[in-house]
């Protein structure tokens, strides 16, 4: 799997990055929108007021080179940039200061949205110090609590974006806290089905196995431990979490006590999305611009 290095370098070759910003007036996603340019990731296209625009860029020079399109409120700037992705103006579609909801509401409008077929789901990737491949988690941000069928569209979109980064046959890992199957856990029964539904080809393009511990899942050593031969642990290139407590814990953990260098993008519409928050680091921020615009290489 590409290294964060090498998908930057994948972006600022590609010519589908094109970036329509919703409402871009806060000083996090202009922040965002200055790297990418200055690094030349992306070419935004920003939708919004063009005074606070250019006040939260502090008249930077850089928006000269830009695109702005005036819009009044959030709701219809957000209506405007998914239009920019829906008539192919734009590959990638990123949120500025307007609620998650608002923009999602535009992204799933049944007749002017990004809608696929498909859930929405959100994809982290990371670098970690102490591991040499890359790791691929969903879902940490979108679905509460997926049953078998969300899971099921929620593999599919990680495969997807890990063929992308150049995994022809990524292992997934779905996580539980147990290897076998429990029936007082419905975790590791839904587990056992995303594998059966693997094995029979409903779900292709990767390798799928579960229940499976986190540690068994990354680690050969545990897993030889604890007798388990199985093809993906120890091996995994995605980790599908239980749920969305589960997955934002172990997120949080890689980041911030862990050092992994991190981005994030969700998929499942018609073109990711970024939504970067003021937690997010600087390398974060131009990370996850640059996973979007990879991953939409192949939408």
């Amino acid at each position: 799997m590409y290294s964060f290095e090498r998908i930057m370098e994948i972006a600022k070759q590609s010519t589908r990055n094109r970036v329509a910003v919703a409402w871009p007036h806060d000083a996090d996603s202009m922040q965002a929108i200055l790297l990418a340019i200055s690094e030349d990731l992306a070419e935004p296209v920003l939708v919004g007021d063009p005074r606070q625009i250019r006040a939260v860029a502090g008249n930077s020079s850089a928006l000269d080179s830009m695109e702005i399109i005036e819009e009044t409120d959030p709701a219809s700037a957000a209506a405007t940039a998914v239009g920019l992705v829906r008539e192919g103006r734009a590959e990638v579609l990123m949120k500025g200061l307007l609620e998650t909801s608002v923009l999602l509401k535009a992204v799933l409008d049944p007749q002017r949205g990004l809608r696929t077929g498909r859930i929405l789901s959100h994809v982290a990737l990371f670098q970690i110090p102490a591991r040499q491949n890359m790791l691929l988690l969903s879902d940490a941000a979108m679905n509460i609590a997926p049953d078998t069928e969300h899971k099921r569209q929620i593999v599919l979109n990680a495969v997807g974006v890990a063929h992308a980064l150049g995994l022809e046959q990524p292992a997934v890992a779905m996580l539980c806290a147990k290897e076998k199957v429990n029936p007082r856990m419905p975790a590791t029964i839904d587990a056992e089905r995303i594998r059966e539904l693997n094995r029979s080809g409903e779900i292709s393009g990767c390798i799928v196995s579960g229940p499976l511990a986190l540690d068994n899942a990354i680690s050969s050593a545990a897993a030889r431990q604890k007798g388990i031969d199985d093809p993906v642990a120890g091996r995994a290139d995605i980790l599908i979490a239980p749920n969305v407590e589960a997955g934002n814990i172990l997120y949080k953990a890689l980041v911030f006590l862990g050092g992994a260098a991190n981005a994030g993008i969700i998929v499942g519409a018609a073109a990711p999305i970024v939504l970067t928050s003021r937690a997010d680091s600087r390398d974060s921020k131009l990370a996850s611009i640059a996973l979007a615009v990879t991953a939409g290489r192949r939408q």
